[in-house]
């Protein structure tokens, strides 16, 4: 399937950090404080003119490292559906941290989601969360067994918060996932959250993946974003788009705006 980010498009996805969810350790607020967390989220986003969503559990830290619980997959359905409603046409991804590839696909097909993040989708990455092994041939097949033939995946090569095995040769991910993996899209990030991508790095996957589009996955910001889009087709941001920079705030429009017009200028 193809990615709904085109390549050359200079596109901003906007990334909705849902906060701690029912079962996991932080968890807060009440069912209704997360949705309109998110949705006032959503619409600053939308607002600030964004290409696309992508929705996280990212308040679920420490996260498993494969499979989330019944009820992870039920809430953010939930609140995806929700958004879906309120973002009309724009494409909406989600990634079920670390690595539920099945469950965000689940979630994506039953609630009007247009791709999946997948950070270790080929190969095997050590995180904090022990080794986590690649599971493209499930994601693949449950792909077509599930009638979610139109849900894309955007796959991270070498993914932040993970070290990389002994020979990671990052031009060969890059071309393993997409040619062996069958990713719509490739995602390059730095060593963290909010971190800036290695330049090299991304004209190497640039020209290693030429044929599919190139996503920032880390570390966006309205100084570096006219660089990182000589080289990448689009970048998927949260940290910088937050008030303040600050991951855990509500998304700041003003922020959104700045960001998606240095973007397309």
């Amino acid at each position: 399937m193809n990615f709904p980010i085109a390549q050359g498009s200079r596109s901003i996805i906007g990334v909705i950090h849902l906060p701690a969810l029912p079962g996991s350790p932080s968890h807060r607020l009440s069912r209704k404080e997360l949705l309109n967390f998110a949705l006032a989220d959503t619409q600053a986003l939308i607002s600030g003119g964004v290409a696309g969503l992508i929705v996280e559990n990212f308040g679920d830290a420490p996260f498993y490292p494969d499979q989330v619980e019944a009820n992870t997959i039920a809430e953010m359905s939930v609140i995806i559906r929700s958004i879906r409603d309120a973002a009309g046409d724009l494409p909406i991804g989600v990634n079920v941290l670390r690595n539920d590839a099945s469950s965000a696909l689940a979630i994506a097909a039953a609630a009007g989601g247009s791709f999946i993040r997948v950070n270790v989708h080929t190969s095997a990455m050590l995180t904090d969360q022990g080794w986590i092994q690649g599971q493209a041939h499930r994601t693949l097949r449950q792909q077509q067994s599930w009638d979610a033939e139109n849900i894309s995946i955007a796959a991270d090569i070498g993914v932040k918060h993970a070290l990389r095995p002994a020979g990671f040769d990052i031009e060969q991910a890059a071309q393993d996932v997409v040619k062996r993996g069958h990713a719509g899209a490739v995602i390059v990030t730095g060593a963290a959250t909010g971190s800036s991508v290695d330049q090299d790095e991304l004209k190497v996957v640039r020209a290693s993946v030429p044929d599919v589009p190139l996503l920032i996955g880390s570390g966006a910001s309205e100084e570096n974003i006219s660089s990182l889009l000589s080289v990448a087709d689009g970048a998927i941001v949260g940290t910088s788009l937050k008030i303040n920079g600050q991951v855990n705030a509500p998304v700041d429009e003003e922020r959104v705006r700045a960001l998606v017009n240095k973007a397309q200028s």
